[in-house]
Parts: C-alpha cells; sequence; structure tokens
C-alpha cells in the first residue's frame, strides 16, 4: 500500500486503496446529485463554546412547541428506544428532509461513505462528539455509522441544534442529546448523558470547542487510558489542546483540523463571504449599499466579510492587531483603523478575532443611534455583553436573536444573537463548505482510529498535506473541474510524486 511522503512532519501516513485520487472517473462517479442516496446522512462542527450559539432561523421547533424542558419528557422513537433527549421526537420526518436536501451538497462525504463502507475503516470506534447539530451534522455522524462507528452526540452550542434534525437522528437510533435553547445547566447535563454511559465508552473524541475534552478531562480522566485520539475543528478547541499540551497534560493523540488548508481557506473564508450578509439581511432587512462597517480582524473570517460587504457597496474598515494581516487589509482596499476612531460613525460593528472583550461597554457607549452590533468570532466573549445587563439598560427584544438595547438618553443599538456567532444564530449556512470540513474531520478519524501505536504521540498534529488534496479532489467533479497530471519528466523535475503531495508543509496558499 503506498505511503504518504514522510515529509510532512508526522510518520508516514499509509492510503487505502479507497482514497486514492482518481482522475479518469472521478466525473462519473461523483459529478451526479445524488437523487437517492440511502437514508444515512452528515455532520458538522465549526466552532464554539458552551456560551456561544448557533441555529438556524428555518428552525420548524422556534414557535409550535411548548416549553416543557425535554429532560422532563419521557420520548420513545419508533423502535422503543428512549436514549436521546431532543425537543420533539414527533419532527423527525421534516429533518429527515432536511438531511436529504443536505446530501445533494455533500458529494465528497457521500463518496466517501460509497468507497470505504465496504472496508468499514471505523469498525469497532466508539465516537463522542460534540458539535452543532445540524442537517450537515448529520450527514456525517451517518457516514461515520455507515463506516462502522458507534456515535453519541450532543451539541457544541446552546443555540446551534436543529430541533427537527436531531429528532431525525434520534428516530434513526443516534444517541443524540440537543436541543435549540438549552440552558448552561443543560448543556453540560447533554455532554454528561454522552459519555457516561453503562456499558458503552468512547474511544475517540470529535469537539468542536473543546469543551466536550474539557469535560472528560474534569468528570472521567480514566476514560483517556482507553482513548486513542482527539479531533478538534475550532480555534479555541485547538487552543486549549496546545495549552494542555505545553503543559504536559495532554494524554492522547490530538489532530488540529482548524488549522488544515481545508478548513482555513474553504470554511473560514468563503462560508462567513456567504453567510455574513445573509445573516445580516434576515435579522435586520437592511440594506448594505453606502453602509459604514468596520471589522475587528483580517483572518480568514474577516477576510470573508469584508470582500462580501465591499461588493455590496459597503464602506469597510479593519481593525488588526498583525501587522501581516493589517497589510494584507491595506493591499486589498481597505482602511486600517483602531475601534476608538471610528466607533461613532459606523453603521455595523462586526467581531471576528477569537479574542475577548474586542468590543467594551465603553465602544458600546459611544457608538450611534441603531448601531448593528454583532459576532462572527468562535467564542461570545468578544462583546462584553455582560456589561450590558445593568440596571440603567433597557432590553427589548425585537424578533428571534435580535435585541434592542436602549440607553437612558433613548439611544438603542441592535445587539444579534446576544453577541453569539451570527451565521449559525440567525442564519445557515452553505452546505458545500461544510461538506469540505465534515469530510476532513471524518479522514482525521479514520487515521487517528487505525494508526499504529508509536505513529502519533502525546502531542497536537497537523493533517498530512496528502489529506487536505484528497479532500480537495473529492469536490472538484461538482464544477465539472478537470485537474492536469504530471508527466514523469514534470514529476521528476520538480522532485514531486505524481501523485502528490504538489507541496510543502510551509507552503501558503
Amino acid at each position: 500500500m503506498e505511503k504518504w511522503d514522510g515529509n510532512e512532519g508526522t510518520s508516514a501516513f499509509h492510503v487505502p486503496e479507497w482514497m486514492q485520487i482518481q482522475f479518469a472517473d472521478q466525473k462519473q462517479e461523483f459529478n451526479k446529485r445524488p437523487t437517492k442516496i440511502g437514508r444515512r446522512s452528515l455532520s458538522r462542527s465549526i466552532s464554539q463554546s458552551s456560551t456561544d450559539s448557533y441555529s438556524s432561523a428555518a428552525s420548524y421547533t422556534d414557535s409550535s412547541d411548548d416549553e416543557t424542558s425535554p429532560r422532563d419528557k419521557q420520548q420513545k422513537n419508533s423502535k422503543g428506544s428512549s436514549d436521546f433527549c431532543v425537543k420533539n421526537i414527533k419532527q423527525a420526518e421534516f429533518g429527515r428532509r432536511e438531511i436529504e436536501i443536505a446530501e445533494q451538497e455533500m458529494p465528497a462525504l457521500m463518496a466517501l461513505r460509497k468507497r470505504a463502507q465496504g472496508e468499514k475503516p471505523l469498525a469497532g470506534a466508539k465516537i463522542v462528539g460534540c458539535t452543532h447539530i445540524t442537517a450537515q451534522t448529520a450527514v456525517l455522524m451517518e457516514t461515520l455509522g455507515a463506516l462502522g462507528a458507534q456515535c453519541r452526540w450532543a451539541a457544541c452550542n446552546i443555540y446551534s441544534t436543529l430541533n427537527e434534525v436531531a429528532a431525525a437522528l434520534a428516530e434513526s437510533g443516534f444517541p443524540v442529546f440537543a436541543w435549540k435553547g438549552e440552558s448552561e445547566d443543560d448543556f453540560w447535563w447533554c455532554i454528561d448523558r454522552c459519555v457516561n454511559v453503562e456499558g458503552w465508552q468512547p474511544n475517540m473524541i470529535l469537539d468542536d470547542g473543546g469543551d466536550l475534552t474539557h469535560w472528560i478531562y474534569k468528570k472521567y480522566p480514566n476514560m483517556f487510558k482507553k482513548i486513542k485520539g482527539i479531533v478538534e475543528e475550532s480555534v479555541t478547541g485547538v487552543h486549549r489542546l496546545y495549552q494542555l499540551s505545553k503543559a504536559g497534560k495532554l494524554c492522547v493523540p490530538a489532530m488540529n483540523v482548524n488549522d488544515s488548508v481545508t478548513k482555513q481557506k474553504f470554511d473560514n473564508l468563503y462560508c462567513c463571504r456567504e453567510s455574513i450578509l445573509d445573516g445580516l439581511k434576515r435579522t435586520t432587512d437592511m440594506m448594505f449599499g453606502g453602509k459604514q462597517v468596520v471589522v475587528c480582524g483580517y483572518g480568514e473570517v474577516g477576510k470573508g466579510c469584508c470582500a462580501a460587504l465591499k461588493a455590496m457597496g459597503s464602506i469597510v474598515y479593519v481593525t488588526e492587531i498583525d501587522p501581516i494581516c493589517a497589510l494584507q487589509a491595506c493591499m486589498d482596499g481597505f482602511r486600517l483603523v483602531k475601534l476608538n476612531e471610528v466607533i461613532r460613525q459606523v453603521d455595523i460593528v462586526i467581531t471576528c478575532t477569537g479574542n475577548k472583550n474586542v468590543v467594551t461597554r465603553e465602544h458600546l457607549d459611544r457608538m450611534k443611534n441603531s448601531c448593528i452590533v454583532c459576532n462572527m468570532g468562535h467564542s461570545n466573549t468578544e462583546i462584553d455583553v455582560a456589561s450590558l445587563r445593568t440596571p440603567e439598560l433597557t432590553w427589548e427584544r425585537v424578533r428571534s436573536q435580535v435585541d434592542h438595547v436602549i440607553w437612558p438618553d433613548g439611544k438603542r443599538i441592535v445587539l444579534l444573537a446576544e453577541g453569539r456567532l451570527l451565521n449559525l444564530s440567525c442564519s445557515t449556512v452553505p452546505t458545500f463548505v461544510l461538506s469540505i470540513t465534515a469530510t476532513t474531520q471524518a479522514l482525521a478519524l479514520i487515521e487517528l482510529y487505525n494508526a499504529p501505536e508509536g505513529r502519533y504521540k502525546q502531542d497536537v498534529y497537523l493533517l498530512p498535506k496528502k489529506m487536505d488534496e484528497y479532500v480537495a479532489s473529492l469536490h472538484l467533479p461538482t464544477f465539472d473541474a478537470h485537474l492536469t497530471e504530471l508527466t514523469d519528466e514534470q514529476a521528476k523535475y520538480l522532485g514531486l510524486n505524481k501523485n502528490g503531495p504538489f507541496k510543502p508543509n510551509y507552503y501558503r496558499y
């Protein structure tokens, strides 16, 4: 079996036959949008912690469900199982339809399911997951199941769950513990129900934000004796893993999906470029042309937001701490400022730094009337929302995830999703982009689970370049794209294998 280039920074990665990049037959196999590819589906993770927000404005459950906590309900699926906790199991049919729609835009996961399900590379894997529970996540979960894994799942964000999708997963036999609008206590209870179950112990973790990993370290540290690895996809979660590694407390190998090329350059950039406008438009019905906007942070998320707003005719300012990102913003035609310099004049403030207290109470006090304030970063720490919960300020709910915060003199700001992740709280995100991230997560799980002892030590690893290239290749047939192949002479000249990897680890795309 072919090996991955040892120059990738880890031990050689063995490529199964089903994972060979195929040029001749790719179009025939994947270019067709599946009309009926079973009833199994996928998953997605984006990143956030327990207090982060992620939910779809299109959820059937927003207005129709009663206020009874799912924890107080006795529910069973059609098979008689009660090993789940969702808002309303009767909504499973609606959720199944959403999952089937998502499958059409997730060609790589469906291809992976078709190619690898015979080999069952995750047979024996017991995966506990904590991600956003959406139709895209359902496709991932059902793909993992088709590849042989057993899964138990909770939501990584109290607002991110699509209740009808959670119901569909529970109906299909997945132990899912999540619903939209969980309390903090509910959040940790759901995670515990996934982990603490008699007769079942996880041997793999798929996390988004690090809360699941944190909970196991805190409550069930002995579980790590049987856990083979952690796959983490968020900025916050990866940061936590590196802190554990630096302190010598990381006791299993971990795969950093967040910094893989297929996550950074596609999910973070293209997803936010499309979803920022959707989130703002759904919540405020505003016109973007001529509006003054300040975007805090010019990483991949910030780049996507700025590009979309500029294209709509907005006047965009950027704040940055990193001189390299700052220079990129300037070269892209944006004016680099300090937030204090423009806070009185801008119509919209968007944070996407991954930091805390980027927008403070002082900034909020100085904003103009009706300024819109929102966050596109991982966590809800970027805007100091807690400072607004004081007696002199009045909160007025306008619609779901939209609040007016009113000052004594009558000035008001429009706060979206209480400072939590805007696109996943107030709108939706492009399914195709999530297919890229979810496929990367699935391959990372397969690699860690099947890696021989000693290949990965107790540290944080980046995905091999070959894996990124494989994920990208699975999505190209959707565009009827045709890759050029190196000749033997060209490959020898460049010192490359004809099938990749084509770039060194230090290459910046």
